[in-house]
């Protein structure tokens, strides 16, 4: 659990008006992106919201407006396969506690060209006593938390459900957990109910109003997926009646 004396080293996020772009351009013209001034960050953070709602763009300039490579890594890696990363990094001051010992920006889209580029640099042996390239995506990212991810660290994580099984996902869990006890802050973007159950952590909901904080229980990833799981027949009756064919 969240310790009540634990200060996450981002304590919220504040939106510098000076520097925002025209209201109705990317990514301004993001509803959530409108609503982040003043945003309180947790030590356990999460990002929920459909696809195109601003988890990601949110995540990446929180990544880069705290030194993180836009395409991921920690600190000290600096690469550009393909530049993409909005311009809303410059619009963000972040309120700083005190600094991370360490810290690790993932993102699943682009997890592969960070090996590339760790192994490049000749820092596998960080990683473990396998190369991540020669391992699955889902355990190449477990032994990126097992030998990486370390104490008093700023952890920022885009779905990292796309590598992990349930299972695996339990097992992040309690990596997590450990690393919490140990000072350490994560900010994750995600659409599994799993991920998303980390005890007493802020939730943030992302969608065409904006941004809020929710429960856990009322988030759409939670509802939806219980109710397709407590009666999934009848879930699919009801979905795939008059989509062509017989109904099931």
């Amino acid at each position: 659990m969240i310790a009540d004396d634990d200060t996450p080293f981002i304590r919220s996020i504040i939106l510098v008006r000076e520097r925002i772009g025209p209201p109705d351009a990317y990514p301004f013209s993001i509803p959530a992106v409108q609503g982040l001034d003043g945003l309180v960050l947790s030590p356990v953070t999460y990002f929920v919201g459909e696809n195109g709602s601003g988890k990601s763009t949110i995540l990446e300039a929180i990544a880069v407006a705290s030194g993180f490579n836009a395409e991921g890594g920690t600190v000290n890696l600096s690469f550009a396969t393909r530049r993409s990363e909005s311009v809303l990094h410059r619009s963000l001051r972040l309120a700083r506690t005190h600094r991370p010992k360490t810290g690790f920006f993932l993102r699943a889209e682009s997890f592969f060209n960070v090996a590339t580029e760790i192994e490049r640099v000749g820092a596998g042996e960080f990683y473990g006593d396998r190369s991540l390239h020669e391992q699955s995506h889902g355990e190449s990212f477990l032994a990126l938390m097992q030998n990486r991810f370390g104490p008093s660290g700023l952890y920022i994580l885009d779905e990292p459900e796309a590598a992990l099984s349930p299972s695996r996902q339990l097992a992040f869990l309690i990596r997590m957990h450990d690393l919490i006890l140990q000072g350490s802050q994560f900010l994750i973007a995600t659409h599994a109910p799993i991920v998303l159950a980390y005890p007493e952590a802020t939730i943030y909901r992302l969608d065409e109003q904006g941004i809020g904080q929710v429960q856990y229980d009322q988030t759409e990833h939670v509802l939806l997926t219980r109710d397709f799981l407590n009666d999934r027949h009848r879930f699919l009756r009801r979905l795939l009646s008059g989509r062509g064919g017989a109904e099931p």
